[in-house]
This record gives structure tokens, C-alpha cells and sequence, in this order.
């Protein structure tokens, strides 16, 4: 009778990176056990913190922001809150912008405060006055740039040099450009968050946050942060941003390309009031996105003419190639609505007029051209005819 190889001596490889799923981390002996808590930042104690997978999908993400470190979160949210809540305590001063996402002026405003922390907004496109703000207490200074919705561009190194001076943290929201176009850690920013859910998973179909830094004594607090807190990532999820980082590269590349030339066309738009998107000359930040950034991603906004909901409704219901839903940066375009009140009670609003926002996708420009210029046409309608 012949012999057979087993599997089990055969090598294996693949292109694909392990999945592998723990709650229980086993240890060979007692004293291995005891001391499984040493085994962190970067180790593996207990399954909250990760298995094989995330460390391997945080040590991809440290790479491409050019950090040190890296700590995976469920979503784009527990990262920002993850970083907050591992620093900001009692009696600390939080300096967060008015653009920043809105659960996390949310998270600080009716949580945090009720924690005796002060919360304080400030405008988001400002720079090096942001010293008029700085406290003795204040601990961290929240950024994003651009701000969720209205596309305001700060000036990052200038806030970031007065934080320097003053000894305070900051932490940036980088998920519209992405590490392709702008790394917030080379400009000094201390802590960059990435939506994973956006850019990084590419097709709308996971939650997944991150945060990246350089500094080693951070690193050891948000990992011990990201445990105490529950802020554990599924390893299929993991798995899922992995695969997305493979085509990152060609899908933000295509998606840039095809949102500067349908942003540049509704700016002749005759129904469109104003294009919010810092790649154009027109906008506010052009000079500051010219001047750090290398690359545009794929989110922007309108303010359209003055009408009333029903025009808006009407732009909405026409459109064919853009689903309705508030995410971006998968491969789907979207679009998102978010009205004249929501704008006009903002501090430091940017507009009392409603605004619209587009997550442009890999579907042929053309055709999402045409789709938006068929609901710019229902928008005037229904507007000539009120009028």
C-alpha cells in the first residue's frame, strides 16, 4: 500500500491574512498567566485587545500615517471617544471645533461636561488664534479638517504649534483626506483618527475606527483605554479593512479625479449658490488645502439656490445613481441632506441655508453628472413654479 502525505505537512501560503476570532487567550503555565497583563500594549492577554489580525491591520495603519502605533476601534466614533476618554478628566479644559463630527460634540457636551470637564467650541477654521482659547487647564484640542459637512480648513500646523507651547494634546479627524493626502503626525498632531469605516474599508459594508501616533507612553494608555472601555474590533471586520487597503490607492486616486470634475461643474451651475470643496480656487481654505494637502478624496457639498423644502425634496427624489444615506468613501456615490435650521443653530455657522452633501463613487462620472443635472432641473422646477 502506498503512503500518503498528510495536509498537515504540506506548506501553506496565501495572499490573504489570517482571520483569527478569540474572546480566551490561553497561557502555558501559571506564571504566564499571572503576569498576562505585562504582555500589553502590544501583546495578547485577553481578546478585547485584539488577536494576530487587528495587530497586524493596526501595524498596515501605523505605516501608512507614518507612525509608531496604531489601535483599531468598532468605528470612527469609539476612536475619537477612545481618545478623549483616555486623557481628558475633571477639571480639564476640551477645545473641540464646531465642524467636528457631531458625536463627538455630542459625547462632550452632554457627557463629558456632567464629568466636570469643561467643553469648549471654537471656530473651525481657525489657526494660530487659537491661543485666544487656550486655558491653563486645557488638556486637548479636537480638529478636523476638513469639517464634517460644511468643508472648513483650518490652519493645522499653526494650532498645532501653539498646543506645543502650551503643553496641550491634539488630535485630528483626518478621515477626508486620508494618510494619501495629508499625514496629520508629520505636521505634529498627536493623535490621527481615521474613520475606517470610509477610505480605508472602501465599499460600505463594515464599522471600524483607528488611532495612530508616535509617542510610546500614548500608545501604552490608549491600549489600556481601548480595554477597560469594551473597544474591541471583530477580526472578520479587520479582515475587511484589510482587503480595502489593497485598492485604496486606485479607488481614492479615481474617486479624487472624477469629484474635482464634477465639483468644478456645479460650480457654473446657475442653481447652485456654492460649492464647499477646499480643491477648488473659489473655496475659503484653497490656500491652506494647496499648501498641505496632496490630494482632494471624494466628499463635498452644496449650497443651492434659495428654495423651499419641496424644492429639495423634489432634487432628492429625481436623483437615480446617488443613494440617500449620511456615510462616504465607498464605491457607491451618496448623498446627504441636512437642513437650513440644523445650519443656522451652529456655532460659528458657515450658512443658514440648507446643505448638500455628496460622497462621489467609482460609477462613471458622466452618468453622476447627468443624474445631478437631471435633480438641479426638478430643483428649479418646483422652485420657478413657487416663485
Amino acid at each position: 500500500m502506498k503512503s500518503t502525505t498528510s495536509n498537515a505537512s504540506q506548506p501553506f501560503r496565501s495572499l490573504s491574512p489570517a482571520v483569527m476570532r478569540a474572546s480566551t487567550v490561553v497561557f502555558d503555565s501559571l506564571a504566564d498567566f499571572a503576569r498576562r497583563k505585562e504582555r500589553q500594549p502590544d501583546g495578547y492577554s485577553y481578546g478585547i485587545t485584539g488577536t494576530p489580525t487587528a495587530r497586524e491591520l493596526e501595524h498596515r495603519i501605523a505605516e501608512l500615517e507614518g507612525g509608531a502605533h496604531c489601535i483599531v476601534t468598532p468605528s470612527g466614533q469609539s476612536a475619537l471617544m477612545t481618545t478623549v476618554m483616555g486623557f481628558v478628566r475633571g477639571g480639564d479644559h476640551l477645545l473641540v471645533s464646531a465642524a467636528c463630527y457631531g458625536a463627538l460634540k455630542t459625547f462632550a457636551q452632554k457627557w463629558l461636561a456632567h464629568f466636570n470637564v469643561e467643553v469648549e467650541l471654537y471656530p473651525p477654521s481657525i489657526g494660530a488664534d487659537i491661543e485666544k482659547y487656550a486655558k491653563p487647564n486645557t488638556r486637548m484640542i479636537c480638529m478636523e479638517s476638513p469639517g464634517t459637512v460644511t468643508m472648513e480648513v483650518p490652519d493645522i500646523p499653526a494650532v498645532v504649534e501653539v498646543a506645543k507651547r502650551h503643553g496641550v494634546m491634539t488630535m485630528m479627524d483626518n478621515t477626508w483626506a486620508s494618510p494619501l493626502a495629508f499625514k496629520p503626525l508629520e505636521h505634529g498632531v498627536d493623535f490621527c483618527i481615521e474613520a475606517a469605516t470610509k477610505f480605508f474599508g472602501g465599499h460600505s459594508d463594515l464599522l471600524a475606527g483607528c488611532i495612530s501616533m508616535n509617542n510610546a507612553e500614548y500608545y501604552a494608555v490608549l491600549r489600556e483605554t481601548q480595554s477597560i472601555l469594551g473597544q474591541q474590533t471583530s477580526p472578520d471586520d479587520c479582515f475587511l479593512v484589510m482587503r480595502g487597503l489593497e485598492t485604496l490607492k486606485v479607488r481614492f486616486e479615481a474617486q479624487s479625479t472624477s469629484t474635482l470634475k464634477i465639483a468644478q461643474a456645479l460650480e457654473q451651475s446657475p442653481d447652485v449658490a456654492q460649492v464647499l470643496f477646499p480643491a477648488l480656487p473659489s473655496d475659503a481654505g484653497y490656500a491652506i488645502w494647496k499648501r498641505d494637502f496632496s490630494g482632494s478624496g471624494c466628499l463635498f457639498s452644496l449650497i443651492l439656490q434659495e428654495a423651499g423644502e419641496d424644492a429639495f425634496t423634489a432634487f432628492f427624489d429625481s436623483l437615480k445613481h446617488f443613494a440617500i444615506g449620511a456615510s462616504w468613501g465607498g464605491v457607491h456615490s451618496l448623498a446627504a441632506y441636512y437642513p437650513a435650521p440644523l445650519q443656522a443653530n451652529r456655532p460659528f455657522p458657515l450658512t443658514d441655508r440648507p446643505i448638500i452633501r455628496l460622497s462621489i463613487g467609482l460609477e462613471d462620472t458622466n452618468l453622476l453628472l447627468d443624474d445631478l443635472k437631471g435633480a438641479l432641473d426638478a430643483f428649479r422646477r418646483v422652485r420657478n413654479a413657487r416663485a
